[in-house]
């Protein structure tokens, strides 16, 4: 018997007002069996997967000789310095800049402040010049603006970027797009610590990371810099 013959019969007005409608539904076994299968490409191409999506996250590594090294400092990290350092002395860039979170009168914050000098002298480095910025939502593109500001005061060209790794590509992101306004040419140097593109599945704190790194970036690359 087809289909059709099993549909209950309908008088003239009842048409205007009900129809007949077929529908196709997955059972929990082909569901389960999709979950399974999820499951499994995931485990056997895990190594695969998780270096990617890390390399996602970091910068590709570019400099030259520039005008000045803008260091990132809204977590502080002494890493940061310490690479700095080595670039410094290597003649990539004579001048530094070093972000520091200012108070409620734009000075910068004391305790910010003395946190970056004593990194900059444990470090070694020379030259440098503390930039305030207020820090308000978002952070990194507000904080870009008034870095640009304070660089094109100072009559800065290009500057290379020294940021921690898994922020790197947000940060060249953030940093091309509102330079870029003011003709700044933008390098960056991503600084790995402990916890590497290989290695960031093995510790909670670096899928914790990783997991915050690629939530921002793509917040920033699909609604803040659109």
């Amino acid at each position: 018997m087809a289909a059709s013959d099993l549909r209950p019969r309908k008088s003239g007005w009842q048409r205007h007002f009900f129809y007949w409608k077929e529908s196709l539904r997955t059972t929990w076994t082909l569901r389960l069996s999709l979950v399974l299968f999820v499951l499994f490409a995931a485990g056997t191409t895990h190594s695969f997967w998780t270096l990617k999506l890390g390399q996602s996250l970091v910068c590709q590594e570019q400099f030259a000789h520039s005008d000045a090294l803008l260091l990132e400092n809204f977590d502080p990290e002494y890493l940061v310095f310490e690479r700095a350092a080595a670039l410094q002395k290597k003649a990539v860039a004579e001048k530094v800049y070093v972000p520091v979170r200012a108070s409620d009168s734009e000075e910068p914050n004391a305790v910010a402040a003395g946190f970056a000098e004593v990194m900059t002298r444990i470090a070694g480095l020379r030259n440098t010049q503390i930039i305030p910025i207020v820090e308000t939502e978002p952070i990194s593109l507000n904080a870009a603006d008034q870095i640009r500001d304070f660089l094109v005061k100072e009559h800065v060209g290009s500057v290379i970027v020294v940021t921690p790794d898994f922020r790197s590509r947000r940060s060249l992101l953030v940093y091309n797009t509102v330079f870029s306004r003011a003709h700044i040419a933008v390098g960056c140097v991503p600084v790995f610590g402990v916890t590497t593109v290989n290695n960031w599945t093995k510790s909670w704190h670096g899928m914790q990371d990783v997991g915050l790194q690629f939530l921002k970036l793509q917040y920033y690359r699909f609604y803040v810099l659109r």
